[in-house]
């Protein structure tokens, strides 16, 4: 029987930079050289603190963490394509995101060594903390882009999470009332094919994560995730489309995490090592560096400077970080609640009591 077609839909793909530093000049965003070599740099310091880190898990100095080797591009370029005016509400794996907003590289080894101090934002502000509760990030963005709309900004939210976090109802009541309130939000999935041991082809039968936006009424595209550019250009479109009134969108980043979901976790015993070589090609780092390098923007001695200044920078932090001493011990319960509460205020004087009961053990690094 012959039925009316009432709509037809199509999911779109950008690529501006391969993984051989081949750019399409017809959609290559005009982004001036020094801003470009911010961008690269931040991806760079973003990956040395990330090694840096996991050096310092393994020798018991840290915390387990998230490492975020190979998403450097999905994180860090949309958060470069922000405003001041503009939000950043990230989950756990956006480092370089959080570095191009402006957060000391101590605070992530801060954060990661149990320290609440490590979530403190630095003007202008405008950046949530880490978010590890898996998805519950986006139903803040969608809050506060309302509140935006209500009052009439011209401004936006940028919010990431992952394709483990697509399958979250959180996430899927965020897109809702994000399409129904045309808040201005820009929904980042990053897609990086595993969800702990979960691959991407057992969290959902879609052909693709972007085509999830047309059930809730928005824009939705895949991008390469390890091309920077091409996030770049289509955060900035959406940023544009937000601001304009436009509503939400959703971007699928296709990107692939490097190394392991977490530092507890162990990724040999699920995927071959022959998927992660062959992702290793598709770096982020390497296809900008030949870009760059192809622009006149880099070279061989730009590049050592560059490795040299990012390592002493991770090193300087490294060590402000284990020079520390100022830590409140009962900093999470501060900000619980916007103002103090009964239950939460007993749980602290309870924990307290307990720290002195039972004394800390003093923490030697090194």
């Amino acid at each position: 029987m012959p039925l009316k077609r009432l709509e037809t839909f199509e999911v779109s793909y950008l690529q501006i930079l391969d993984e051989h530093g081949n750019v399409d000049t017809q959609l290559e965003p005009q982004i001036p050289g020094p801003d470009l070599l911010r961008l690269y740099r931040t991806m760079m310091l973003a990956r040395e603190a990330d090694q840096r880190a996991l050096k310092l898990q393994r020798q018991g100095r840290i915390g387990t963490f998230g490492p975020n080797t190979g998403q450097e591009a999905s994180a860090g370029a949309p958060a470069f394509a922000l405003s001041d005016k503009d939000w950043h509400v990230g989950a756990f794996r956006e480092l370089a995101g959080l570095l191009m907003r402006g957060m000391p590289v101590e605070n992530y080894f801060l954060f990661h060594a149990g320290y609440e101090e490590g979530n403190l934002v630095p003007n202008p502000g405008r950046t949530l903390p880490v978010t590890i509760v898996v998805g519950s990030q986006t139903l803040h963005a969608v809050g506060i882009a309302y509140a935006m709309k209500f009052r009439g900004e011209r401004s936006a939210v940028l919010t990431s999470f992952g394709d483990g976090g697509s399958s979250n109802g959180e996430t899927l009541e965020a897109l809702n009332f994000a399409g129904v309130w045309q808040a201005p939000v820009v929904f980042v999935c990053q897609n990086n094919g595993w969800a702990i041991s979960i691959p991407r082809a057992k969290q959902t039968h879609s052909k693709t994560i972007a085509q999830k936006a047309i059930a809730f009424g928005m824009p939705g595209i895949q991008v390469d995730g390890n091309d920077p550019l091409a996030m770049y250009q289509a955060t900035k479109d959406a940023l544009e489309r937000a601001y304009a009134g436009g509503g939400p969108t959703l971007i699928e980043a296709v990107t692939y995490r490097l190394m392991m979901h977490t530092t507890s976790d162990d990724p040999t015993r699920y995927r071959p090592d022959a998927e992660v070589q062959e992702w290793w090609k598709k770096d982020p780092l390497i296809r900008t560096r030949i870009y760059l390098e192809k622009k006149g923007l880099l070279d061989a001695e730009k590049q050592a400077a560059l490795e040299a200044g990012v390592k002493k920078e991770v090193e300087e932090a490294v060590a402000r970080f284990e020079a520390r001493t100022d830590y409140k011990p009962d900093a999470a319960f501060d900000y619980v609640f916007g103002e103090p509460h009964p239950e939460i205020e007993a749980q602290r004087k309870e924990f307290l009591e307990n720290l002195a009961r039972f004394g800390s053990k003093e923490v030697h690094h090194g």
